[in-house]
């Protein structure tokens, strides 16, 4: 950047501080509508005229003849058939038509087209013109004409295209018949027609009604185009007929006029008889029609607003004629937020309505219409202003008194404060009277006002500078020439986000929202918008009407070298600030026109703007204040203070931030940047405006830069004066002696809103001299110094807008993927004034530079620094620093290090860009060279320098300080995160969970899929080992963390640094928590440090210390449970102590510590609560279990005989919640849990493990086995009580008969199954149960035996015969199964079950291998019980069969019989 192309940020945001003052001022300065007509209904004159000696302001630039084929079609009909007339801006085109013939053609200028539709036999009554509804038509049929005859409706298709060059966006217009949309008009003549910009079409019928033509693609039972009656629900129905005016009974009022304002979705409508009536469309335009109120009597209402006075002034207040309305007209937000109609009277006033009962918004959201009321009434135009008639008496010369003063109002047209009459008063001649905003600032009466009051009311009231055009013929239409869809599309982009501008995008084109924007008037806008332009259509042709701006005015008096007066008068209207405002437009050329501006127009233009005769000189504003201390009687104030005198800068100055100001308000408080979905970072993010706005901006601000930069080096105007041109340094810092000792003062006051105080000269000169501040050398100084910061503020400006272009032309999305969300959210709400002004500005800028850099000179890049750094360099070099040049020379180091194909080379390259960025790790963007030097596996860098860099950005380490506040710690550790972050980013890229995103892999995928698993180990483990050689604890936490959350805990174990087992022990906890890791009986360990303990059990495995890490496991497995978190379960908790029973074992004597303080039963501790544990979640089982079943198939209450139902099943998964989050001692589950549930067989094994021993006679292990067979019994009989019965006997068999009580158990079950087969509720088998006391014994015959011994034998137990006989079978199938299991232990088998396998016949060799003394003793026994049997006293033929068994055992075991029938 050359010296003079040098900008200070001290110097651009005392510049802006004027800005932001001038924008304030200039935006509080724009009244709504409604708030200009109040003031002005206490000014006498509303009106004025325009300078004779001035170029016109309205001018007619062309007429044209209507097209001969029209005039000849008219004349063919002899002047007597239905001829109609308009304009559609929106294509433009004028239309008319005659009789069933539509003619089109251009109304700016004659290319020779008229094209006719004459498809239709009856006569055109109405003609529209709509935008289609997307999805419907084809894409080239862009608009719809709506045509209505008396006998139907038809949809016409209008297809527009623009010329081969793209010079004529209009050139050529076609009409597509579309006969599937035409339908009968059911008899209603329509009088007009109105569209809605989102494609409803409403049509008004001579019978009063309002209708709504719907066309669809046809689809389902709907006709394609149908017609619907909106204001009448019979009719809505009727009309479908042939006759509907059977229903009409009383005198009809048809609709004359229709208009929709798109913006509140209000229909107005007027009737013939001046009824205006109000309909709203819903919220958002589509709703239903609905009529909100009608007001007939609004001219009566008008009276009561008028202003006697203005009636006066005007005209004489006798009306002969009847005064009607002419048209109606609504006012866009743009004009008025409270006023949203306006009705032109026939006499040429005009009413201003509103729809609401309360005045303004509700935020941003329009009121729902509720009602119809006048706010206020506008006097008519003055008559003869167009031969420079004035007020008053003299507004009367040369006026009869007989003659009638008012307007004769044929037709009239508003839009955007300007409004068009065509007045045929029975004196004058056919005239145009065309009434829009007085911009200039002067008036007769203010000048010598003395109440300050009204001076304030009569510069906020509404004055309005009328002129008269004469006209051949009557006017028909009127029509905005809208501006062209690129100036629109600007205007747009640039205008439509500010909110004092009153309106946004609700449906309507481009062009016509940029036309809303000259309702704001010609001096906030000129610079912009073109001249406006109307078209008028007569009855003799077409005129086209241009009103020129005050730019234009002051263009064309500068070329026609008119005489100073003229110019000195043009400066006193306008003032001195907006007319050199206006030379500095036309000098430096950033003023929309038409025509080129030409060096002569420019030269002159400056020299206006420098010549102090015109824009004054700068002056301390003290004499005024000096004067005021004077008392009315020439005495001397001393109550009085004396304020300091101010200087006031020249009309210059004040031109030039005007200038500025209104060039920058657009961006200047508003966001750079624009998110698709705010609330989500993920959102699609660019640039608020298009880049071609920002282009047309940036120009006009260079433009204006450069003109600046030319004067001041020409040393022209003040710059010469001052001697200044050539300034070199800060332009804050006075280089000049005479200066130097008010540099303080002037720094304190160049900033001074500019304000000429015009009574300062009225308060007469002081008694005596007073010696002012500043000498003029010193003022003119100060000015030029004021006005090179606001030149260098232009420049930074015009640079900031050339980078948001050259960001918006490579996707801002694409270059922003790697920013973090904070930074992202803080680019969103960047606005342009903080990104030219701010530190976060630079700071946000430097940021997307280096990402701009990052898309040429990354992995995927488009080319090398030097292409992307020119371009930079030349376009915005304040944002492109010397340092970031040298950062990107490593970036490009890093570039041939990738290209280059030796090892070697690739890392002498790498190595030198790391000893680069070494010297600047705070300056540089590591998030995008880290990526380099990940893609050349030089890991070294991708470590070191983030952490030098969190090292620079917090040197004293507050991070970890615990003085400071919390605040500043967290902003500290925010700032090493995002060092940290760029280390763990490729951490995650190796392990292959880099994060998605939208645009590509950080790193090259050729890169990434060419390292073996094997090779991603070896990075990963030297970023570790890296990582861990530095003293930042604060990194090694977060290293420890972000390996954990990898999975990469092998890797954290083996390489993990000595503060690996603290960090460990406290991570997640609290400050105030320091217990033990081995102290497992203490508090419970909150479910987020569960991995960080299972890791030190791994850790302590790993290093051999087992008995640590059966603590550790203990820990984990009774880790408490609030609820409220995620807690383990008991299947996590059995295996935690599943684990530590392992370590347990494995514990030896090289443990870290001694035998004597290692616990020697912690082995036992481990299995008897893994044992417990496991009671625990059988119970859980059960009861769950138990709860399935109650909700599956609800029981009666005798499951819960003491509660009901609910709150039995409530109680139990209460019991179930309670199983689930904590361990439970034996007793807790035996007592509360078991026992209450009735778990029998759960009691009988916690009985067994805790070895009961409570009492002498075993009652209570006797009690709970007779529950259980009790239980078991009524849930499936003997053959359940049985399954029960081995299950559990075999379980704590062999044991003393105090938890295996045999006898007890075996008369339980044997009466049990004699009462059950002697009843017949089940059929029960000799053998069931002496087999399942054999299996409770694990196969032992002799106990059983000696049981049943026991049982036959005692006198204590009184036996009936027929159970004696049950038991003796018993003792049969026992005596049966000895003798087999005596065989196949012979053999060598098993014993258990092997009766019921072998069937066969023993061999001699297997019959001499059974024990003869077992032989014998079951042979005695047999013989023993057949005596048993003869004793009993039971007939013989029930006794018989037991006895034959006991026979034909002895005898198989004394001979060689088969086995096979037992």
């Amino acid at each position: 950047m050359s010296r003079e192309n040098e900008i200070g940020i001290r110097d651009i945001v005392k510049a802006s501080v004027v800005v932001s003052d001038r924008i304030g001022r200039d935006v509080s300065a724009q009244l709504d509508l409604e708030e200009a007509l109040e003031a002005s209904r206490y000014t006498s004159h509303p009106y004025s005229t325009h300078p004779r000696e001035w170029p016109p302001l309205v001018e007619v630039v062309d007429s044209r003849e209507l097209p001969s084929v029209l005039i000849e079609r008219y004349n063919a009909a002899g002047g007597e058939g239905t001829a109609l007339c308009g304009i559609f801006p929106e294509i433009r085109r004028a239309w008319a038509s005659v009789d069933n013939s539509l003619f089109l053609w251009r109304f700016d200028k004659w290319d020779g087209q008229c094209p006719e539709y004459s498809g239709e036999e009856q006569a055109i009554c109405a003609v529209g013109l709509v935008k289609t509804k997307p999805g419907i038509f084809v894409e080239a049929i862009q608009y719809l004409l709506v045509l209505a005859t008396p006998v139907e409706l038809l949809l016409i298709g209008v297809c527009c295209s623009g010329s081969s060059d793209g010079s004529d966006p209009y050139a050529e217009v076609s009409l597509q018949p579309l006969p599937e949309y035409t339908i009968p008009s059911d008899g209603v003549t329509m009088t007009c027609i109105a569209c809605t910009n989102r494609g409803h079409i409403f049509l008004a019928g001579r019978d009063g009604h309002i209708y709504e033509l719907h066309y669809s693609t046809g689809s389902g039972w709907y006709k394609q185009c149908r017609k619907v009656c909106l204001t009448a629900g019979l009719g809505s129905v009727v009309s479908r007929w042939v006759v509907p005016n059977v229903f009409k009974f009383g005198a009809v009022d048809p609709i004359v006029e229709m208009a929709v304002d798109n913006e509140r979705h209000i229909l107005y409508a007027r009737t013939e008889e001046m009824k205006i009536q109000v309909y709203s469309l819903g919220q958002d335009g589509n709703g239903p029609l609905k009529k909100v109120t009608e007001e007939k009597n609004l001219i009566n209402q008008r009276e009561l607003h008028s202003s006697g006075r203005q009636a006066a002034a005007s005209r004489s207040s006798a009306r002969p004629t009847k005064t009607s309305i002419v048209s109606i007209s609504p006012l866009s937000t743009v004009e008025s937020k409270w006023l949203h109609l306006v009705a032109i009277l026939s006499d040429g006033r005009r009413m201003y309505l509103t729809t609401t009962k309360s005045s303004g918004t509700f935020g941003n959201n329009l009121q729902k219409p509720s009602c119809l009321k006048v706010v206020t009434t506008r006097p008519a135009p003055p008559l003869g202003v167009g031969g420079g008639l004035s007020y008053g008496p003299l507004s009367l010369a040369g006026r009869s008194q007989s003659e009638d003063l008012s307007l004769k109002i044929e037709s009239a047209h508003y839009s955007s404060a300007t409004l068009v009459l065509s007045d045929s008063s029975p004196s004058t001649t056919s005239s145009l009277l065309i009434a829009n905003r007085d911009s200039t600032s002067t008036t007769q009466s203010t000048s010598s006002s003395t109440n300050l009051g009204t001076s304030v009311r009569s510069s906020r009231a509404l004055r309005e500078c009328v002129s008269t055009l004469p006209i051949e013929g009557r006017m028909l239409a009127v029509a905005e020439v809208l501006p062209l869809p690129e100036t629109a599309a600007t205007v747009h982009s640039l205008y439509s986000q500010l909110e004092f501008v009153g309106y946004d995008n609700f449906g309507e084109s481009f062009e016509k929202l940029a036309g809303k924007l000259w309702a704001r008037g010609d001096l906030p806008t000129q610079h912009i918008l073109p001249c406006r332009r109307m078209i008028i259509f007569s009855t003799m042709g077409m005129m086209e009407l241009v009103f020129n701006r005050p730019v234009d005015i002051l263009r064309r008096l500068l070329e026609s070298n008119t005489p100073r007066t003229i110019l000195e008068d043009f400066f006193n209207r306008f003032g001195p600030g907006e007319a050199a405002a206006m030379c500095l437009m036309l000098a430096a050329r950033i003023v929309h026109t038409e025509k080129f501006i030409n060096n002569v127009v420019a030269e002159k233009a400056a020299e206006a703007f420098e010549d102090p005769r015109v824009v004054g000189l700068p002056q301390v504003d003290g004499s005024g204040s000096l004067a005021n201390t004077r008392t009315g009687a020439g005495g001397f104030s001393m109550g009085q203070v004396v304020q300091e005198a101010e200087p006031v800068f020249s009309g210059a100055h004040e031109g030039l931030c005007l200038c500025a100001s209104r060039l920058l308000l657009p961006v200047w408080e508003l966001p750079v940047m624009s998110s698709s979905d705010a609330a989500n970072e993920n959102g699609i993010v660019g640039c608020r405006l298009s880049v071609e706005a920002m282009q047309v901006l940036e120009d006009k601000l260079r433009s204006l830069e450069k003109f600046l930069r030319s004067r001041r080096n020409q040393r022209r105007g003040l710059y010469g004066s001052a001697g200044l041109g050539d300034l070199t340094g800060s332009i804050l810092i006075g280089t000049i002696a005479d200066v130097a000792t008010g540099d303080r003062s002037m720094t304190r006051n160049i900033y001074s809103p500019y304000s000429r105080n015009l009574e300062s000269g009225a308060a007469g000169p002081s008694n005596k001299r007073q010696r002012l501040p500043y000498s003029p050398a010193e003022l003119a100084s100060m000015e030029v110094r004021a006005m090179e910061c606001v030149r260098q503020l232009l420049l930074r400006c015009g640079e900031a807008l050339f980078l948001l272009q050259l960001l918006s032309r490579h996707h801002v999305t694409r270059l922003i993927q790697s920013f973090d969300s904070s930074t992202k959210q803080a680019l969103i709400q960047l606005t342009f004034h903080q990104l030219v002004c701010s530190e976060d500005g630079d700071r946000l800028a430097t940021r997307l530079v280096s990402a701009l850099m990052e898309y040429y000179t990354g992995p995927d890049g488009r080319g090398t620094v030097d292409d992307i750094s020119g371009r930079l360099r030349e376009g915005c070099p304040s944002f492109y620093q010397e340092s970031d040049y040298k950062f990107y020379l490593a970036v490009e180091c890093l570039e041939r290090a990738a290209a280059a194909t030796n090892n070697d080379e690739r890392e002498t390259l790498a190595r030198d860009a790391f000893s680069k960025l070494s010297g600047v790790p705070e300056s540089a963007d590591l998030q995008t060279v880290c990526k380099r030097f990940e893609d050349l596996r030089f890991y070294e860098a991708v470590v070191r320098l983030p952490l030098q860099k969190a090292q620079a950005l917090d040197p004293a380490g507050d991070a970890m300080n615990e003085q400071l506040e919390a605040g500043a710690r967290a902003h500290a550790f925010a700032q090493r995160q995002r060092c940290y972050d760029i280390i763990t980013s490729a951490l995650r890229s190796l392990k292959g969970e880099a994060s998605q995103r939208e645009f590509g892999s950080p790193i090259r995928p050729s890169a990434q899929s060419s390292l073996t698993p094997a090779a991603r180990k070896k990075y990963i483990c030297q970023i570790i080992q890296l990582g861990v050689q530095s003293s930042d604890r604060i990194f090694h936490e977060y290293l420890y963390r972000t390996l954990i959350d990898l999975g990469l805990e092998d890797e954290l174990l083996e390489f993990g640094g000595p503060d690996l087992v603290p960090f460990l022990q406290n991570a997640g906890r609290e400050p105030t928590t320091g217990a033990s890791p081995l102290g497992h009986s203490g508090a419970p360990i909150p479910a987020h440090e569960t991995k960080y303990f299972e890791l030190l059990a791994r850790y302590y495995v790993l290093k051999r210390q087992h008995v640590l890490a059966a603590h550790v496991l203990l820990r984990l497995a009774e880790r408490r449970s609030n609820g409220l978190e995620n807690f383990s379960t008991l299947d996590q908790r059995r295996q935690y102590l599943s684990n530590a029973v392992i370590q347990a074992k494995s514990a030896s004597d090289g443990d870290s510590l001694t035998n004597s303080s290692r616990d020697s039963g912690l082995l036992d501790l481990l299995e008897g609560k893994l044992t417990v544990l496991q009671f625990q979640i059988k119970i859980k089982e059960e009861l769950e279990r138990l709860v399935s079943k109650f909700e599956s198939a609800p029981s009666t209450s005798e499951s819960a005989p003491s509660n009901s139902e609910a709150e039995y099943l409530q109680t139990v998964k209460e019991k179930v919640k309670e199983l689930s989050l904590d361990l439970k001692s034996i007793t807790q589950l035996y007592n509360e849990y078991a026992v209450p549930f009735e778990l029998w067989e759960i009691c009988l094994e916690m009985l067994y493990f805790a070895s009961y021993s409570g009492d002498t006679d075993s009652s209570i292990v006797r009690d709970t086995w007779g529950r259980l067979m009790d239980q078991a019994l009524s849930k499936g009989g003997i053959a359940e009580a049985c399954a029960v019965l081995k299950r559990i006997g075999s379980h704590v068999y062999p044991g003393d008969s105090a938890v295996l009580p045999l006898d007890t158990l075996c008369l339980h079950l044997e009466k049990a199954a004699l009462d059950r087969f002697v009843s017949g509720a089940e059929i029960v088998g000799d053998e069931d149960v002496a087999r399942a006391l054999l299996a409770a014994c694990k196969g032992a015959v002799e106990p059983v035996l000696n049981t049943y011994d026991q049982l036959l034998s005692s006198g204590a137990v009184l036996l009936s015969p027929t159970l004696k006989l049950r038991l003796l079978r018993s003792v049969l199938v026992v005596l049966r199964e000895w003798a087999v299991s005596t065989s196949a232990r012979g053999l060598g088998s098993s014993p258990i079950g092997t009766s019921l396998i072998l069937r066969g016949t023993f061999s001699m060799d297997q019959r001499t291998a059974i024990s003869h003394g077992v032989r014998d003793k079951i042979a005695s026994a047999a013989n023993r019980y057949m005596t048993e049997v003869r004793r009993l006293a039971l007939p013989q033929s029930q006794t018989d069969a037991v006895y034959r068994g006991f026979k034909e055992l002895e005898e198989s075991l004394l001979t060689s019989l088969s086995f096979e029938r037992f």
